[in-house]
């Protein structure tokens, strides 16, 4: 912007010429090429930042995939409790990062109520099901948001797949449901069916939340956006956590760590980084991306609570594994446009 504006004084300084004159055609010169650097530098911006789409996909992944045992070591505080103040405190933390460090973007206050009340809905179903049903397939089921994207990209023709990402999902989908139909009752899933049920439902809404960011686009103030979403998100869980009864605190400063580790770790730095991708890539493959986070929670309930996942259930982590890998593959080709609003 300062190039084409120092251009335009250029020309406004130059004394007026004849039509069609050298002075007209050189100014014209001028300017074009002002817009065509300014063209240039934009979509250098966009190679940069899809260089570091990878590296940020896999530190986004790597830090959600701890948020299931550290939620799960938060109890016997009830799970929406955990929720609400998992995003409250991640609200707050934000809220520093976004004083030290202001930003230059847009943080719409209707948009990110909404994407608040979307949240509310994925971390409190998510997060009850956690004691309903496997680490492994509830991780699973809660990343399944890939699928709902597509056919929302295929029925609106907006950010539609392309073959080598709907052979991805095709293998996502694969992985989803034989870890869904291999999750058998035990000591750590007493009720798997309902808790994979709502598992699904907090997948549906990470997919409205993601189409969400993805509408705002390069505008987008991650910092602020984030920060509004998640104090609206856990107000909206506290609140219905004390129309049930429950008070709105942790049951111990035990169970207070867990939950600000996992407000920092895989809320503040998992899902800031999911939120930039968003800027430089379609929704599709961010979505595909975190189905990466039930392999790692997977082995680590194996290792921290034995839980030892069914033959069909590693199966369906095998599948999942290689969709998330080819999706980075692929997505190393796959910069996009934000779209309009």
């Amino acid at each position: 912007m300062y190039t084409v504006v120092a251009t335009l004084r250029r020309l406004t300084s130059q004394p007026p010429t004849g039509r069609g004159s050298y002075g007209t055609i050189r100014s014209k010169s001028i300017l074009a090429s002002a817009f065509a650097g300014q063209r240039v530098r934009s979509v250098s911006f966009l190679q940069q930042s899809h260089r570091g789409l990878v590296p940020a996909l896999v530190t986004a992944i790597l830090a959600i995939a701890c948020a299931a045992i550290f939620l799960r070591e938060a109890a016997p505080t009830p799970p929406l409790v955990i929720a609400g103040l998992r995003l409250v405190l991640a609200g707050f933390l934000l809220w520093g990062i976004a004083r030290a460090r202001p930003g230059s973007g847009v943080a719409p206050g209707r948009e990110s109520l909404l994407a608040g009340v979307l949240y509310a809905v994925h971390f409190g179903t998510w997060i009850a099901s956690l004691w309903l049903t496997t680490l492994a397939a509830s991780t699973t089921l809660v990343t399944a948001s890939p699928v709902f994207l597509a056919i929302h990209g295929l029925w609106t023709g907006r950010d539609r797949p392309s073959p080598g990402l709907l052979g991805c999902l095709a293998l996502a989908t694969g992985g989803v449901a034989l870890i869904a139909v291999g999750t058998d009752a035990s000591a750590t899933a007493p009720n798997p069916a309902l808790g994979n049920a709502l598992a699904v439902v907090g997948a549906i809404a990470m997919a409205g939340y993601l189409l969400l960011t993805r509408r705002l686009g390069e505008r987008l103030d991650v910092t602020r956006f984030g920060m509004r979403a998640t104090l609206s998100g856990g107000a909206i869980l506290l609140g219905g956590a004390g129309l049930l009864g429950q008070l709105p605190v942790p049951a111990s400063l035990s169970s207070l760590g867990w939950i600000a580790l996992a407000a920092a770790v895989p809320q503040v730095l998992g899902h800031s980084l999911l939120t930039w991708a968003m800027k430089v890539t379609t929704p599709t493959v961010v979505g595909l991306a975190t189905l990466g986070e039930p392999v790692v929670t997977t082995a680590l309930g194996f290792w921290l609570y034995a839980e030892r996942p069914g033959p069909w259930v590693l199966a369906g982590c095998a599948l999942t594994l290689v969709a998330v890998v080819a999706t980075l593959r692929v997505s190393r080709g796959t910069a996009a446009a934000p779209e309009p609003v």
